[in-house]
């Protein structure tokens, strides 16, 4: 058995990890600095190198191959192991080091930003660099060490800790809801519904909690971050359904005024990272912060 045929060069690997993240030789070479024929040459060196096809030309566009997109589901995964053991090394020798943290945008925000203060005076070493996310999290780019994000207790292949539940509360503005009274869950189950697109079983969830016919539900726009669902309400679009923890401002100084009582939700917030990300001094103790602080 060649074994350098079983090892290509780190350079060829990048290169054709790039082009297959983006399947295009072009983003590649901008991500890389490199020119469009460099990328093509050296894919096509890797592919004269292992004897297989890593992809099919469809126009102006490359697309993978079953081999290559096999090669890099597997190819990215181990680099992201070598970035990983990368940073583990560069942070032992800076002692605490950096944390590469992906947060929900209104979250970071909202909850761990005013907080965050107190992490830094119990580890004046270490820095924590925040990356707003709402979908799922790449951890074999290397990019991201760990995320604090909401779900159920279901994440398959990844470390997790439960920070808190969540608790959703309907939220109107003072301007729309009736003069003189408190807003009951009567009235607005007849005003237009906001919602937030990660959660559109909200509203069922709260209406099925107060006995109200689900057929009265009038659902209106759908918004991708929490904090411009809480800026409709504000200017009075309709009724909002948001995580009590990110509005408790809002509420003490009356900018906005709750329907009802919260309401425990399905979900709840959690901290979650690769395994391999277990030993980051960072990550250790920014998790022994996060847990205290929850």
């Amino acid at each position: 058995m060649n074994y350098r045929r079983l090892t290509p060069s780190m350079s060829l690997l990048l290169v054709f990890e790039a082009a297959a993240r983006h399947e295009s030789y072009t983003r590649a070479a901008e991500e890389l600095s490199l020119s469009q024929s460099a990328v093509s040459r050296q894919v096509q060196t890797l592919e004269t190198q292992l004897g297989i096809s890593l992809f099919r030309r469809e126009g102006r566009s490359v697309r993978l191959t079953g081999g290559g997109r096999r090669y890099f589901l597997e190819l990215s995964a181990a680099l992201g192991r070598i970035r990983s053991a990368t940073l583990q090394a560069m942070s032992h020798q800076a002692g605490v080091g950096a944390l590469q943290l992906a947060t929900l945008p209104t979250f970071g925000s909202k909850w761990l930003l005013p907080r965050l203060h107190g992490f830094y005076e119990a580890h004046p070493g270490a820095t924590v660099h925040l990356h707003s996310r709402i979908g799922p999290i790449d951890f074999n780019s290397g990019e991201i060490d760990a995320a604090i994000t909401v779900g159920t207790d279901d994440w398959p292949g990844l470390a997790s800790h439960r920070l808190y539940n969540e608790f959703l509360i309907a939220i109107a503005s003072p301007a729309a809801t009736p003069a003189g009274l408190a807003p009951e869950p009567a009235w607005a189950a007849g005003q237009t519904l906001l919602t937030v697109a990660s959660n559109p079983q909200a509203w069922a969830e709260w209406f099925s909690v107060h006995g109200l016919d689900h057929r009265q539900m009038r659902v209106g726009p759908s918004f991708e971050l929490t904090s411009h669902l809480i800026q409709a309400v504000r200017a009075g679009m309709g009724v909002g359904l948001v995580p009590k923890a990110l509005v408790e401002d809002e509420l003490q100084r009356g900018d906005l005024v709750a329907v009802s009582e919260a309401i425990a939700s399905q979900r709840g917030y959690y901290l979650i990272y690769p395994p391999r990300n277990e030993s980051l001094p960072a990550l250790a103790a920014f998790k022994e912060w996060l847990l205290a602080a929850c």
